[in-house]
């Protein structure tokens, strides 16, 4: 979740897609996590997995059709618990 991690490991052509989650982004600090996420679909190409937070059917669907809407390289991750 670290923003200028990503961007030195996508310089190197290496880095095929991104998978993050809301308590990754929280313990790096970054102020907002969709903003992170617009972020880092910027730098990357390849798949960019963002996590939503809910745990209810109907939070969780809103959640990730909002992440879906961000970029087309977003693939929605749900949690199974």
């Amino acid at each position: 979740a670290d923003i200028n991690e990503i961007k030195d490991l996508a310089a190197t052509g290496l880095l095929d897609g991104v998978t993050t989650n809301p308590s990754l982004v929280a313990a790096s600090g970054a102020p907002n996590f969709i903003t992170l996420i617009e972020q880092i679909c910027a730098v990357v190409d390849g798949p960019v997995s963002a996590e939503v937070a809910a745990t209810d059917y109907d939070t969780m669907l809103k959640e990730g059709q909002k992440l879906a809407k961000i970029a087309k390289n977003v693939a929605v991750k749900l949690p199974l618990t």
